[in-house]
């Protein structure tokens, strides 16, 4: 970090620092920081390319090059100030026990990160449970979390492999204590099929839905509670976009739309936790590793404008 370099050093042309979007020490502090940024390279679960350990380094490094400045809000997003924890590595012993151990940690980063939005960079999704149900256990009584899930795929099998806490399974564990909203979804099980049907925690709008008109981002609007925590497994995104993914399906939903749906969610809904999962880079292509640090700077951006930040007053 350049605030570690003795002063008469810091004017030399030193490499930005290895923080999200490269910012300087005085963007990137704890103390004045809206959002925190928790890198977890875990990858035990995945079922057929492998390569999301590599993630969170990925964003990191091509988050360096995003440009600050975003057109559509008018506003450098970045000057909220942005934390970036160091990486956090859980057990080889087991999905379980590392799950055990994310729930462990991310209860801790919640009470002291205060007003902050904790944005976790995975690694495979089998994490997402983890936070997921942290967010829900600290909702008032008679109150569910509304977990709003991007994804190719349902994750909604009871176990897949033998495990319980496979990625396969994270929205089955996810709604025993929260409503989930899915988004995109293109491929699940017969099981899966006949639980979404009967199941009316669970609201799932199909990738079919979404091409003839705009109409399913108002029906994911509604079915979302006041409390939302956004879970995103990039396989979401249709292979031309994400190709960069374990198991990518065809079919998916472009940038755009998206985009359009994440600002009303978060100028409507009140959004404590966002994870980005399930990157597994590509060597000789870092695009799509932009894609999602991109991603996840507008997500910074519409909550930034969702507070009615005022950029000439920072």
């Amino acid at each position: 970090m350049h605030s570690e370099i003795p002063s008469v050093l810091r004017d030399l042309p030193w490499e930005a620092p290895r923080n999200f979007l490269g910012l300087e020490p005085e963007q990137a502090a704890w103390e004045g920081a809206d959002v925190v940024i928790l890198p977890v390279p875990y990858e035990a679960t995945v079922s057929y390319q492998g390569g999301t350990k590599r993630g969170p380094a990925a964003i990191l490094e091509a988050s360096r090059y995003i440009e600050l400045y975003d057109q559509e809000l008018d506003a450098e997003p970045a000057d909220v100030g942005v934390a970036t924890l160091p990486a956090l590595h859980l057990s080889s012993a087991g999905p379980e026990r590392a799950v055990a151990e994310l729930r462990a940690a991310y209860e801790r980063i919640l009470s002291v990160a205060e007003h902050r939005l904790v944005i976790a960079l995975g690694g495979e999704h089998s994490l997402s449970s983890a936070p997921i149900l942290a967010h829900a256990a600290r909702m008032p009584e008679r109150q569910r979390l509304s977990v709003l899930q991007f994804d190719a795929h349902g994750d909604l099998r009871a176990e897949y492999e033998g495990s319980p806490y496979s990625h396969a399974a994270v929205m089955a564990r996810s709604v025993e204590a929260a409503d989930v909203v899915a988004v995109g979804i293109r491929a699940i099980t017969s099981e899966e099929r006949e639980l979404i049907r009967t199941d009316r925690r669970i609201t799932t709008i199909f990738a079919e839905e979404m091409w003839d008109n705009e109409a399913w981002i108002e029906r994911v609007v509604q079915a979302l509670g006041p409390t939302v925590y956004i879970t995103f497994d990039v396989d979401y995104f249709d292979p031309a976009l994400m190709p960069a993914t374990g198991t990518p399906e065809p079919g998916g939903p472009p940038w755009y739309p998206t985009l359009k749906l994440l600002r009303r969610v978060f100028a409507e809904r009140s959004v404590v936790g966002v994870d980005i999962v399930e990157l597994a880079p590509l060597g000789g292509n870092a695009a799509p590793d932009f894609v999602v640090a991109k991603l996840i700077y507008k997500m910074i951006g519409y909550r930034r404008a969702a507070q009615g930040v005022d950029q000439n007053s920072t």
